[in-house]
C-alpha cells in the first residue's frame, strides 16, 4: 500500500504513528510554548489551557468523577461554579470555555485523524481488492455501524435531509466511533502529560530552570541515588529536580487526581527512593496535583514515614480554585482546606515554583 498517504511535513512520522506519545507531546509542547518563558503566576493557566477538558455528560470543565458531577448531586453545583470562575480567569466567556482549554487533547486527536485516514485508506484499497471477488454483491461498507448510522439518519429526518448521501452517514459514524475509541487515551495524556507539561513549565521559568528537570527519569540516573539491588525493578520518578549546584533533589509525584491505589503507592515509593539514596543527603519528596477531593488532599498533608511528614510539600495546581468550587459548601475535611492553604501545607503552584 506504499505511497497511498504522504506524512504531512510539519508531523514527524513518530508524531503520527503515536499522536498521544512522548515524542508528540514534546512537539506538541514546544508549539504551545513558542519562544515564551512561563512566569510561576501564570503556570497553572498554561497547565488547564493544556489539560483541563470539558466533561461530555455534562457540558462543564471537570474537577470532580463524572458520575458524582451530573445534575441533582452536589458537585454539579460546585463544577459550575468551578466553570465559572476558571472562565473568568481566563478571560472568555463560560459557554466558550471548552474551546480555549483541552489544547494538548485536540492536537493529538487532529493527529490520530491523519494516522486514521492513513488506516481508512489503506483498508479501502485491501478492501477493494477483495470485494471484487464477491461481484454485484451488497455488503456492508468497512467502518459501517448500523446502530450508529440510524441514529444519524434519524436526527438528519428530523431536518428534513432525508436525501443526505450514505458516504456522509459512513463518514459520520466513523469520526464518532474514532472519537469514543480516543477518549480511552485522555488518562495516558493525564499521566505522562502532566508530567511533561510541568517539566515543560520548569525549563521555562524566568531567570533559568534548575541545572536538572526530567520526567519518567530513571532513580539511579539523578544524583546521589544508587542502582537498585539485582532482581528488583528500577524505580522511575515521575518528576526528578536538582538546583543549586546539586545540592537539593526533588522527587515529585505528579498526579492530576489521587485515587486510593495511589495513595497506597507514594508510600511504597518514598521507601524505596529512601532505601535507594546513597549520599547521606536528604531530599525533597513533593506531591503536585490537581485533585478537588477534600479528603484526599487532607490525607496527603497529614501522612507520615519515618517520624516525618511523607510529604514536603502538597502543590495543588490552583487553590484557589479549590476555594471557587466548594464556596460555602465544604463540609469535613474540605472544611479543612482554607486552613491547610493559609498555613501553607498546601502550596499553590505558583509559590512552589518560586523557591526553585
Amino acid at each position: 500500500m506504499e505511497g497511498l498517504f504522504q506524512i504531512p511535513p510539519d508531523l514527524s512520522a513518530e508524531a503520527v504513528q503515536r499522536p498521544f506519545g512522548a515524542a508528540s507531546r514534546a512537539e506538541l509542547l514546544a508549539e504551545f510554548f513558542g519562544d515564551l518563558e512561563v512566569a510561576p503566576a501564570d503556570a497553572w493557566k498554561a497547565l488547564y489551557r493544556l489539560l483541563l477538558w470539558t466533561d461530555r455528560s455534562t457540558g462543564l470543565a471537570h474537577c470532580y468523577e463524572s458520575d458524582k458531577s451530573q445534575p441533582g448531586r452536589r458537585w454539579y453545583a460546585r463544577t459550575m461554579a468551578f466553570h465559572a470562575w476558571v472562565a473568568d480567569q481566563l478571560g472568555v466567556p463560560p459557554r466558550l470555555l471548552g474551546d480555549h482549554i483541552d489544547w494538548m487533547f485536540g492536537q493529538a486527536l487532529l493527529r490520530l485523524s491523519v494516522r486514521e485516514q492513513h488506516q481508512r485508506a489503506e483498508r479501502a484499497a485491501a478492501a477493494a481488492i477483495q470485494r471484487s471477488q464477491f461481484g454485484g454483491v451488497e455488503l456492508p461498507e468497512p467502518g459501517f455501524d448500523p446502530e450508529l448510522r440510524d441514529i444519524f439518519q434519524q436526527f438528519v429526518d428530523a431536518v428534513g435531509g432525508r436525501d443526505t448521501p450514505e458516504h456522509a452517514l459512513l463518514a459520520a459514524t466513523e469520526a464518532v466511533a474514532a472519537l469514543a475509541a480516543a477518549e480511552n487515551k485522555r488518562k495516558n495524556l493525564l499521566g505522562e502529560g502532566f508530567e511533561d507539561a510541568l517539566a515543560e513549565v520548569m525549563r521555562r521559568l524566568p531567570g533559568g530552570s534548575p541545572e536538572v528537570v526530567e520526567s519518567r527519569k530513571l532513580l539511579h540516573e539523578l544524583p546521589g541515588f544508587r542502582e537498585p539491588p539485582y532482581g528488583e525493578k528500577p524505580r522511575r520518578v515521575d518528576l526528578g529536580i536538582v538546583t543549586s549546584g546539586g545540592r537539593r533533589r526533588v522527587l515529585v509525584s505528579a498526579k492530576w487526581s489521587v485515587r486510593a491505589d495511589r495513595e497506597e503507592q507514594f508510600g511504597v515509593d518514598f521507601d524505596s527512593y529512601a532505601r535507594m539514596e546513597a549520599s547521606g543527603a536528604a531530599f525533597d519528596f513533593v506531591l503536585v496535583t490537581n485533585e478537588f477531593d477534600g479528603a484526599r488532599l487532607k490525607s496527603a498533608c497529614q501522612r507520615r514515614t519515618l517520624a516525618r511528614p511523607l510529604f514536603d510539600a502538597v502543590v495543588h495546581v490552583c487553590p484557589d480554585a479549590l476555594i471557587a468550587a466548594y464556596g460555602d459548601t465544604a463540609r469535613g475535611a474540605a472544611a479543612e482546606l482554607p486552613d491547610l492553604i493559609a498555613s501553607r501545607r498546601i502550596l499553590s503552584l505558583s509559590d512552589w515554583l518560586q523557591t526553585l
